[in-house]
């Protein structure tokens, strides 16, 4: 019955549950969980993977170039001002509603 129901959650696109599904049945059978917690803990895991999968897709879709941080960030090769872009990365400034306005053209200076 487990695999069965597992195989139409996935035929009704509900990856999130159909993934939870073994897990959350042993639970149940094990802790007698109420219908209704039973169910929440269904659409809990479902709402996730929608999350999960939606994020993946606008990221896909935005055609990102690769994932960038201030950790691998080169100061030494940027016309910018390190300790003002860390500061600004505190967000210390949204604290007290400034505003911050960024001058100049987007890409790489030459």
């Amino acid at each position: 019955m487990s695999i069965e129901t597992a195989t139409q959650l996935k035929a009704l696109k509900l990856h999130g549950m159909a993934q939870t599904w073994p897990e959350l049945l042993a639970q149940a059978r094990h802790n007698e969980f109420d219908p209704e917690d039973f169910m929440r803990q269904l659409l809990k895991a479902e709402t996730a993977e929608r999350a999960v999968r939606s994020i993946a897709y606008q990221m896909t879709a935005a055609r990102f170039p690769a994932h960038r941080d201030l950790a691998g960030f080169e100061f030494a090769e940027a016309s910018v001002d390190e300790n003002l872009v860390r500061e600004l990365h505190t967000l210390k400034f949204s604290e007290s509603a400034q505003n911050i306005v960024f001058i100049g053209g987007p890409g790489h200076e030459t």
